[in-house]
């Protein structure tokens, strides 16, 4: 397989109610990437960074299966970076600082040993770049999965809605899914969004899970309950990393199958949310993934004969 990730590799300085960080690695490319090389394939990344960049930084992406040689240096410029602090509830976050540096002027160059990719993942960029990506590829991906955000549907909307007409599947929270339908229900408005493209769409709750549509199908995955969430940052791009590296891995794009994408990648994002950045999802280990996998099945398993209970 051949999966091509496009977006952000950056700093994060993040604070929560359990501690705070100074600058370390961010970035939702670098999520994408380390979650998606967990089933064993390698992942081109595409993304830029300055001269501030440790080169650690990326050998350790190499070291984890991330191809970096699609990530550009510019040596005089600095780095993207952001800023944030975290309520108690830690659903919600105030930004103290962006510095948008080298991605200010970021046209994502794809060299030719990545485009004719079978799946491509597009991070939270801007949808003009989405959408030149998707354009400049010689053969059209087997399945394309896009993030984006409420920011753009303020900015750009009418660009995002020419994007989101050449993806299959739109990743998006409740929120964003509510502002780009303009109903409340999120049933409603899934049947809106994929009117207006995708052939299928997730919506993610944070802590209360994910739902993933199809023409009339649901499919509901319930978060894991976890005793302590230490930093939510990165957990949507891992569920994304996820989600699309298992699709690749199986080569499997029906709806019975992306549930058990769904359900990776919710795994993952569980990790991730367990230490600051991307320390704990670097450390993951196979067996701790599979055993995390088995306890979502067990959340949502149970056996009811319905002629005995009716």
């Amino acid at each position: 397989m051949s999966l091509l990730a496009i977006g952000t590799v950056a700093f994060d300085a993040i604070e929560t109610p359990f501690g705070k960080t100074d600058k370390i690695l961010g970035g939702a490319a670098t999520y994408i990437g380390l979650a998606a090389s967990r089933f064993g394939k390698r992942v081109n990344v595409v993304s830029v960074v300055g001269g501030d960049f440790p080169q650690e930084y990326l050998d350790m992406l190499e070291s984890r299966g991330v191809d970096t040689a699609g990530i550009e240096v510019k040596k005089d410029e600095k780095t993207f970076f952001w800023s944030g602090r975290y309520h108690n509830d830690m659903n919600t976050r105030d930004t103290l600082d962006t510095q948008l540096n080298v991605l200010e002027t970021f046209t994502p160059v794809i060299p030719e040993s990545y485009k004719d990719c079978e799946f491509l993942m597009l991070g939270n960029l801007d949808p003009d770049l989405q959408r030149a990506v998707i354009e400049s590829l010689p053969n059209r991906p087997k399945l394309i999965v896009a993030d984006t955000m409420n920011f753009w549907m303020d900015i750009k909307l009418d660009a995002l809605k020419e994007t989101i007409k050449l993806v299959d599947v739109l990743s998006i929270n409740d929120e964003e899914a509510r502002q780009l339908s303009g109903e409340y229900s999120l049933i409603v408005a899934a049947k809106k969004i994929m009117e207006m493209g995708p052939k299928y769409l997730i919506i993610k709750k944070g802590e209360h899970g994910a739902l993933l549509f199809h023409k009339n199908e649901v499919f509901f995955a319930p978060a894991l309950p976890l005793e302590e969430v230490f930093d939510p940052t990165g957990a949507g791009d891992t569920f994304a990393g996820g989600f699309i590296g298992y699709l690749a891995q199986s080569q499997d794009i029906s709806f019975e199958n992306m549930k058990r994408a769904i359900i990776f990648g919710s795994a993952l994002a569980s990790f991730t949310v367990e230490k600051f950045g991307t320390e704990r999802i670097q450390s993951l280990t196979e067996k701790e993934l599979a055993e995390r996998v088995k306890q979502f099945v067990n959340l949502v398993q149970f056996d009811i004969e319905l002629e005995n209970s009716l």
